[in-house]
């Protein structure tokens, strides 16, 4: 049998040693090839089994990523998933049924088909890491699991386990892997091969879910957890926008992870969830994540050491995310009191993230306090972060280029100012970016690199390195007023304010919004990042952009009403929670949504056609991961497509006769 991604040996004892390890590829993942290899391995163990069988990894990144995600984009019926999907299950049947004891040793990532694989051996071997490696994470796809995980991991871990892992999606570590059942042992580098063959000797009973946990997957007491599990889906995500979690639930209270209808049940369900819309869009956003981490070539220079300057807001939570990611950071401002509050708040980042004292405490140690700015002489890149004035940051250019050592990177992290009004004076201009991170650091993923037209290509290279090395994505930016995110936000927030002066209750137009499928309302979004923000991005684009800035901006700022961080902006805020009120509004909630969501998608036409971003998916991929842009939609590039150029178009210039000109649609709708 000559195979491809897979290698069988057996040793002296008698037990198949089989090695996943796919053919032209960075990562094991269960494509239809690798899946048929192992069935056609199988078979012969069904009738002359050997002493025990062992799987384990020839990657050194991980055990199996999971199912082959390219192969999702082929299918076009709910049949060919069902088929697809069916094969999987009828491969892992074959291995759970093996007459001997069977493990899987997890060297790493085990996720989404990788953990079923695992979850259909007797056993499971974990090599130690402190990282989140076992995960079911197909909810994040617009689907479930696939490969019996809808039942095995019931049966294994139990209801409330399982419903967590695949109703969030999260992964987990394999300390919390072995405490909920899902590892047998933990073992090292060194001696992985003696305690698989300990765990096919000793042959003990396969792990089962807790008797507890047994008496809540009975048929009496599954509706009630059912509606628990609902409640708390509903309170995260819509049925209409994201199916799949409900599905799972569905699946687990008429079924019960029972092995007899379970695996058919699953089948069908996660066949129907492939072709909706929802899932095609995920998976479309899963493959445009991969592009923004595709940019740029590799580095020839590696950041070490990262100074900030400016450790308000954003320059101080720059600064402890970099220390958070391996960083040495120093943190400039004026004094030790403007400091003080950014290790603060590192601190309880650092207490959140990390658990291992040891490493607490040395990502508490690479985040430096640095009133005199000595890190400036020592750091690989520098970072201003200062308030939103070209003058005075121009002059801290001029400081900064006397101390910073040769080769060193200067960025900055301006909201909405050209780099070509800042770069002026500076001895290597073109290898100034732009590093735009937005708030919070920790929980928003998208870092605008921005460029001038003559870059140099090495600065972009270091500058999305960079980018990468920390976690983040990046996306490429032209320099131009708002660049992307807050240029499409801009007339999304503006238009709100024009809702609300026309007496639509605030609540109101969140809602809508939300109904779209944005995380949250437009109003609660600029209570959120500040009512200040909010009024100078619109005084650098209305300048920029010949638009009006709400008068009520100005007012609450002179009045203290900041938003979230003051406590009262458009809304009140209780212990970081808004707090809204009820309304007995009767409009038409459709008008609002199209009211609120078009310009958006107007503004994205604008951007393309302007060669901001030159590339239309990867100006989708920053508006999704940069805006909140509803996911299960595609982008607004694409949703323009989906939803129609010319229904989109026609309905622009309805509003345009109705409400004005700043609704009129863009030339580039033409070429979309």
């Amino acid at each position: 049998m000559a195979l491809k991604h897979w290698t069988s040996e057996s040793d002296g004892e008698g037990i198949v040693w089989l090695c996943i390890d796919k053919a032209e590829g960075g990562a094991n993942v269960l494509s239809g090839e690798v899946l048929i290899e192992l069935d056609e391995l199988i078979d012969p163990m069904q009738s002359n089994a050997p002493t025990g069988v062992v799987i384990h990894s020839g990657k050194r990144n991980g055990f199996v990523m999971g199912a082959d995600i390219n192969e999702f984009t082929t299918i076009e019926t709910p049949e060919q998933a069902y088929d697809l999907i069916r094969l999987g299950q009828q491969v892992l049947d074959k291995l759970a049924a093996l007459p001997c004891p069977t493990v899987a040793v997890i060297n790493g990532f085990a996720l989404g088909g990788g953990l079923e694989l695992a979850l259909a051996c007797d056993y499971r071997l974990g090599l130690a890491t402190d990282k989140r490696v076992l995960g079911l994470p197909e909810v994040q796809l617009g689907i479930h699991p696939g490969f019996g995980g809808t039942v095995r991991t019931v049966q294994i871990a139990g209801v409330r386990p399982a419903m967590q892992l695949m109703l969030t999606g999260k992964p987990i570590t394999i300390d919390k892997g072995r405490k909920i059942g899902l590892i047998d042992k933990v073992a090292g580098d060194d001696n992985w091969r003696q305690a698989a063959r300990d765990l096919v000797v000793a042959a003990a009973p396969k792990r089962k879910a807790p008797l507890v946990e047994r008496l809540l997957n009975l048929p009496f007491l599954r509706p009630l957890i059912r509606s628990m599990l609902v409640k708390q889906v509903a309170g995260k995500a819509r049925r209409e926008h994201y199916p799949a979690p409900y599905a799972i639930i569905d699946l687990w209270s008429r079924h019960g992870a029972s092995p007899r209808t379970g695996y058919e049940a699953e089948a069908r369900s996660i066949a129907e969830l492939m072709c909706t819309s929802t899932s095609r869009n995920l998976v479309r956003v899963f493959f445009l994540q991969n592009k923004l981490k595709g940019q740029g070539g590799k580095p020839a220079t590696k950041i070490s050491h990262v100074h900030v300057v400016g450790a308000g807001v954003m320059g101080g939570d720059i600064a402890a995310w970099c220390a958070l990611r391996g960083h040495e950071v120093t943190l400039q401002d004026r004094e030790q009191k403007y400091i003080d509050p950014a290790l603060e708040r590192a601190a309880k980042l650092f207490a959140k993230r990390i658990r291992d004292d040891a490493e607490r405490a040395a990502a508490t140690a690479r985040l430096q306090a640095d009133v005199e700015g000595a890190g400036v002489a020592k750091a690989d890149l520098v970072i201003e972060a200062i308030f939103e004035n070209p003058e005075a940051k121009r002059l801290l250019y001029a400081a900064l280029q006397e101390k910073m050592q040769a080769g060193a990177m200067l960025a900055t992290n301006t909201s909405s100012i050209r780099l070509e009004d800042l770069r002026v004076g500076l001895a290597e201009p073109q290898r100034f970016i732009g590093l735009h991170f937005f708030n919070p650091v920790a929980q928003l993923p998208l870092v605008e690199v921005i460029r001038c037209a003559d870059t140099e290509q090495e600065a972009l290279d270091i500058g999305f390195g960079f980018v990468k090395g920390i976690g983040k994505l990046p996306l490429e930016c032209m320099s131009s007023p708002g660049f992307v995110v807050n240029r499409i936000l801009a007339p999304y927030m503006a238009e709100a304010m024009a809702l609300a002066e026309s007496g639509v209750p605030l609540v109101e137009i969140d809602r809508a919004a939300e109904a779209f499928g944005m995380p949250m309302g437009p109003v609660e979004l600029i209570d959120s990042v500040g009512i200040d923000v909010a009024l100078h991005v619109s005084k650098v684009l209305g300048a920029a952009m010949n638009r009006p800035v709400p008068d009520r901006l100005a007012q609450m700022v002179e009045a203290g009403q900041l938003g979230r961080k003051s406590g009262q902006g458009f809304y009140g805020w209780e212990d970081g929670k808004v707090v809204k009120p009820r309304s007995e509004w009767s409009g038409d909630p459709a008008d609002i949504e199209d009211r609120l969501i078009l310009p958006m998608v107007n503004e994205a036409v604008a951007c393309l056609h302007d060669g901001v971003v030159g590339d239309p998916d990867l100006l989708d991929a920053g508006v999704i991961f940069g805006t909140g842009f509803a996911p299960f939609r595609g982008g607004p590039l694409y949703y323009a497509r989906e939803r129609g150029v010319a229904e989109i178009v026609a309905r622009l210039d309805e509003f345009t006769d109705r409400y004005g000109e700043r609704f009129t649609p863009h030339e580039g709708f033409a070429r979309l």
